[in-house]
């Protein structure tokens, strides 16, 4: 009994102590951005595209940033859902039965260990090849890659989790395997199927190497899908990279705001998520 106790205490002492650090290096991230960028952050910044000499200290502001992460994030997340969710379905009832679908997800896992830099170049070679140039479709297309293998991961697994009386209540009822897939199973598994949309936009939005090489950069607002593209995290990489003490500041600037973006999209998951639960069969 004292064994158990110890190995119950032991455990407990490991996961307070995780926990601990974890927060500790989000705490400190977060206090380190907001405390180098809060000076920098005005209304001007938000409202405002880079003006003459902006990255040299003077007028302007990151909206073109804002606006161009929003476009990437929303293409590739609206892309990759498309693609992901019948991937998903496919293998949730098939899983079991072809030896090909194991091998889907043996594919996915891996492609989840992928640096992004890789799916950049990847991208850049075959835009080199075709004689393409840096554009909102090619940023799009390369998070696309990025994050459709997490989406689908992540919709796959939340799948699994409805239960298999479901499956026999309907096929009673005579409903066609479409109509169960379509009807029932999405339907059961909307919570979690919007939460890993939503985290996936919040990734794509985050993401620098991906975008580096594919989607350009710009001081205005695209207009089209060939037009190069700004994003926040290559806004706080370029500003970073400059020696004026000013400009450094706005980079932490920018990152407040992205801060602030992703922190919202984690919290609108969570509430829709838990807004949906109610229609979840238990």
């Amino acid at each position: 009994m004292n064994r158990r106790r110890l190995e119950e205490q032991f455990f407990k002492v490991l996961m307070l102590t995780s926990l601990s650090i974890v927060l500790i290096a989000l705490l400190t991230v977060f206090g380190i951005v907001v405390i180098r960028g809060a000076p920098a952050l005005s209304w001007e910044m938000v409202t405002q595209t880079p003006q003459g000499g902006f990255y040299l200290g003077k007028e302007g502001g990151i909206l073109n940033a804002i606006i161009g992460t929003m476009y990437l994030a929303a293409g590739a997340t609206i892309l990759s859902a498309t693609i992901s969710l019948p991937i998903a379905l496919y293998l949730y009832e098939y899983a079991g039965i072809h030896k090909f679908a194991s091998l889907i997800r043996r594919a996915l896992d891996i492609l989840c260990g992928v640096p992004s830099i890789v799916y950049g170049a990847f991208s850049f070679t075959i835009m080199l090849a075709i004689g393409a140039r840096s554009s909102l479709l090619w940023g799009i297309i390369t998070v696309t890659m990025l994050i459709t293998p997490l989406m689908t991961s992540s919709i796959d697994e939340l799948l699994k989790m409805v239960p298999e009386r479901l499956r026999e209540a309907s096929m009673a009822l005579g409903t066609t395997r479409i109509e169960y897939l379509l009807n029932i199973v999405t339907r059961q598994a909307l919570p979690g199927i919007l939460t890993a949309i939503l985290l996936s936009f919040g990734r794509a939005a985050g993401d620098t190497a991906a975008v580096m090489l594919t989607a350009g950069y710009t001081d205005g607002i695209p207009h089209s899908l060939g037009d190069p593209v700004a994003t926040l995290p290559l806004a706080v990489f370029f500003q970073l990279g400059s020696p004026i003490p000013e400009v450094q500041q706005r980079a932490y600037a920018a990152g407040i705001i992205l801060l602030i973006m992703v922190l919202l999209i984690s919290a609108i998951s969570r509430f829709a998520s838990m807004r949906l639960t109610k229609f979840v069969v238990k």
